[in-house]
């Protein structure tokens, strides 16, 4: 690790930016106690102080603090997109975008918005905010605020636990990144990158004071809260990263043996009395936490409609079934009609047109490729996972003015015009759909309700054989597959087949529609290879390079970094 001044300066911290906003508002109303009631209180003087002066004080910030963990994901229509097209599974299909999407050369640019806002939401929000709390947490004139040292752990763990989440993505996606530990009130402008493998070693750090003193479990109330799990789960991936093995492997299998957690592997939850599966049930509407019974549930970000702070509004709701489903209700047959309408005043008997749930706005941005459709289930088809109740491969028309009303749709038969079929009608996954907002026209049902996992056992399975493969258990690493391949009734994988590849294949199967592949591809070297192998879009298998292995460091970081030359990655320059 680079020792120089300008090294130690960056972790001494980057400037503290304001609380958010909900965060004074709710501390202006409830930070007074009996005593002072009658006493005015200037709401300017909401200083870092005053706010860390009281638990509610700080439990109110690790709100905030969970609020911009879900912020990665709920910022925009396609900021989060921008962690799945692009890769073996997933390709961007929009034709006004394509040209520029699908060409590295000319979309991953240190001038790349993606990688500017990954970057800001981690050193702007993230980081600095945990930071924060784990400084004032241990600061000795507060500690007469904490009813035991237990209590105060248990809040700096899950401050720790964000900041862990936050360099793990950075490390990922950027390779050697800019390390900082504390935090100053001044402005520093003197920033250098430190290894990689520096900021995976602080992850670690923090993941493992995160597995020790956050709680075992957390009441209805508090779910998007991080819990012990969270912390191993994410601690087994952090300890491949670093290549130790065994630290993974034991962490996934403390994980993996407690009781609290299991693969759901009988129905459950509030569609158990309708057509589905197991596999289908995990990613209904209200079975995501673990009061519908779902034990397999570590870490989910939750979505409310119209309340303050549940990202549940027409424009930043779950944006899943606008950016993965196809955009249906622009297709237009050759009869000049629309095949598909937004709830139509009548709904065929018997007749699946719209997947089991009212026909939303898909705009069929994020297309899954070949690979995800078709070549990850050719040797069993059967699978689960494939069924007709999680992935969609059959439409049948439902606009009563259409002359195709209630067929099937075929593209050998329904001749198109005018637009690209690939975008309009493709199988997708149906973890997407959900019960859309309330209200509103037809262009307000791009969105959902639905609460989104961010961690769910079966990955950590998967992790762990990862793990085994990795240190050259191949007979444990095919044992972990196939704990996840029964759930799904697919044939075992024999220890001689498994590879990182298979892996990759197997974690496609479990976690399409999940996973972030951008990430993981980095994580594991094999973002170039898999574009090369996979993508349909051939400009992007043949402009993509071996540098574009990580991405960009955003030009405005290193402008802004007037003070010290802030290194841009091989082959951006």
């Amino acid at each position: 690790m680079k020792t120089s001044k300008n090294n130690i300066h960056a972790k001494r911290g980057l400037k503290w930016l304001l609380m958010p906003l909900v965060l004074i508002t709710a501390l202006i109303f409830n930070a007074c106690n009996d005593k002072d009631l009658l006493e005015q209180v200037s709401k300017s003087n909401l200083t870092d102080d005053a706010v860390f002066s009281s638990k509610a004080g700080f439990e109110y910030y690790l709100s905030g603090l969970v609020f911009q963990f879900r912020d990665e994901w709920r910022r925009g229509d396609r900021d989060y997109w921008s962690q799945f097209w692009g890769t073996d599974m997933y390709n961007w299909i929009d034709p006004n975008e394509r040209p520029q999407r699908g060409n590295w050369a000319i979309n991953l640019t240190p001038e790349n918005a993606d990688s500017k806002r990954y970057w800001d939401w981690a050193y702007q929000k993230m980081i600095p905010m945990a930071n924060r709390v784990i400084y004032f947490a241990e600061k000795d004139d507060v500690s007469g605020i904490w009813a035991s040292e237990e209590e105060k752990n248990a809040l700096v763990a899950e401050a720790r636990f964000f900041r862990a989440w936050t360099y793990n993505i950075l490390a990922n996606l950027f390779g050697d990144v800019v390390i900082v530990e504390a935090g100053t009130p001044e402005p520093i402008y003197d920033f250098q990158r430190s290894p990689r493998q520096d900021a995976y070693m602080l992850a670690r750090k923090d993941l493992e004071f995160a597995a020790k003193w956050l709680p075992e479990l957390v009441d209805a109330s508090k779910e998007g809260h991080p819990v012990r799990a969270a912390a191993q789960h994410l601690l087994a991936e952090v300890c491949i990263s670093l290549g130790d093995y065994d630290a993974a492997i034991a962490s996934a299998t403390d994980l993996i043996g407690d009781p609290n957690y299991h693969l759901m592997t009988t129905r459950f939850g509030n569609e158990i009395d309708k057509p589905g599966d197991v596999f289908s049930d995990l990613f209904k509407e209200g079975n995501y936490n673990r009061s519908s019974g779902n034990k397999e549930s570590i870490l989910v970000w939750q979505i409310t409609e119209y309340a303050i702070g549940g990202a549940g509004t027409r424009a930043n709701g779950n944006n899943f079934p606008r950016g993965w489903a196809p955009f249906l209700v622009d297709y237009i047959g050759s009869d000049g009609k629309n095949g598909w309408v937004y709830n139509p005043s009548t709904n065929p008997a018997g007749v699946d047109t719209l997947g089991g749930v009212s026909l939303g706005r898909g705009a069929g941005f994020v297309r899954p490729s070949n690979y995800a459709l078709y070549e990850i289930w050719a040797n069993n088809w059967n699978d689960m996972r494939n069924s007709k109740h999680n992935i969609k491969r059959e439409f049948y028309f439902n606009n009563p003015q259409s002359s195709f009303y209630m067929q099937k749709w075929d593209p050998a038969i329904h001749a198109r015009s005018e637009k690209d079929t690939s975008r309009l009608v493709y199988p997708y996954s149906l973890k997407v759909e959900g019960p859309f907002f309330q209200g509103g026209d037809g262009s307000y049902k791009g969105r959902s309700t639905k609460d989104v996992y961010v961690i769910r056992l079966a990955e950590t399975y998967l992790l762990r054989a990862e793990a085994y493969f990795k240190k050259g258990d191949q007979e444990n690493a095919a044992a972990d597959i196939n704990v996840v391949r029964a759930r799904a009734n697919a044939a075992p994988v024999s220890p001689g087949d498994v590879d990182l590849d298979y892996i990759l294949d197997e974690r496609a199967r479990e976690l399409m529609a999940e996973e972030p592949r951008v990430r993981t591809l980095i994580r594991m070297g094999k973002l170039v290879e898999r574009v090369r192998l996979y993508d349909i879009d051939q400009t992007s298998r043949e402009t993509i390079q071996d540098y574009n292995q990580f991405w960009p460091i955003p030009q405005s970081a290193i402008d802004a970094n007037t003070g010290a030359v802030l290194e841009q990655n091989p082959g951006y320059n």
